[in-house]
């Protein structure tokens, strides 16, 4: 086998270009020495994540008292926690604990299309439940009517067929551009800017449908949801009793504390050029690893309807003891 074909590098005939048939993951900056440790600790959150999402979903499932739009988008959320978590953790495990930094070209673009595929996804589904939170506290009476199954059923569907044309345009762009070596992503995962950077061709184009789209994206949702809760904090405000104002706050601190969770280190690491590779990492890291962890046990583990699912699920009260406590 050549140099070459070791490198992930083919000559195409006719010419004497190098095209790239695999790209090397450079992995995690900055953690000599420390990939044991990385690998039991990425590990442990990508297990929690699995179980805890998946746990959701078979309470939301199997309690009827939980098919609600509310818990709906909550399986839709879980759904998207565990493929976004899988885009790239097995991958980046598997650089730590083997050293396998090799990844196909077809593997890449698979990377880089479900990663802005999920993450869009994600983004817009905050909005959706901002918005059914909305309907739930302004327009109580009418919440059933407003947000039944049919607008449910529309609104979730939109967020997943919206977001795929994103992830298809985005990639298509990225990977149209000839590459033909070096072939080493200074990244752990495939993502658009580390990739188009090994382009042997001019990338304003895509760098710049790229910023605007992965900037735009998220700040529309933002507003959206800011939106919402203007008119939420105001219908709050106005309440005259004190147990529907407590109801009310319950309700909408899961997903406010899941949306500072999810657009915090986007606005971080997108309005902060200045900040250093070390801090950037860390941050990146926290939204690709975390936060999909964290989702179940702040939107759900401490809800009420969810304890009692998870009592019921398993056929007595150790599960809501321990949750509990």
């Amino acid at each position: 086998m050549t140099i070459t074909k070791l490198l992930g590098l083919n000559r195409s005939h006719g010419d004497n270009l190098t095209v790239v048939t695999h790209f090397i993951l450079l992995g995690i900056p900055h953690t000599e020495g420390l990939q044991n440790i990385l690998f039991i600790v990425f590990l442990i959150f990508y297990i929690c994540t699995l179980l805890g999402n998946l746990l959701i979903m078979t309470a939301i499932f199997t309690d009827s008292r939980l098919h609600t739009p509310m818990y709906f988008f909550l399986c839709n959320l879980s759904v998207l926690d565990i493929g976004f978590t899988s885009v790239s953790t097995p991958k980046m495990l598997a650089n730590l604990w083997a050293q396998s930094r090799m990844i196909s070209f077809g593997g890449c673009m698979s990377q880089v299309f479900f990663y802005h595929f999920l993450g869009s996804t994600e983004c817009l589904l905050y909005t959706v439940m901002a918005y059914d939170r909305y309907v739930a506290i302004c327009h109580p009476l009418r919440y059933l009517i407003i947000m039944n199954r049919k607008v449910c059923t529309i609104l979730a569907a939109g967020t997943w067929v919206t977001s795929s044309f994103h992830a298809t345009i985005l990639t298509t762009l990225t990977f149209t551009l000839p590459y033909c070596g070096p072939n080493e992503v200074d990244y752990f995962f495939c993502d658009i800017f580390p990739v188009v950077k090994l382009a042997c061709a001019n990338t304003v184009i895509i760098e710049t449908v790229t910023f605007t789209n992965t900037g735009l994206v998220p700040m529309t949702c933002f507003i959206l949801i800011l939106a919402s809760y203007i008119r939420i904090v105001y219908s709050v405000l106005r309440m005259s009793s004190g147990e529907g104002r407590r109801k009310a706050t319950s309700t909408c601190a899961s997903h406010l504390t899941v949306v500072a969770l999810f657009f915090g280190p986007c606005f971080l690491v997108y309005t902060q050029p200045s900040l250093s590779e070390i801090l950037v990492t860390p941050v990146q890291l926290f939204g690709y690893v975390g936060t999909p962890m964290l989702n179940p046990v702040i939107y759900s583990l401490r809800n009420k309807e969810v304890k009692a699912a998870f009592t019921k699920l398993t056929g007595g009260k150790r599960v809501s003891q321990a949750i509990t406590h």
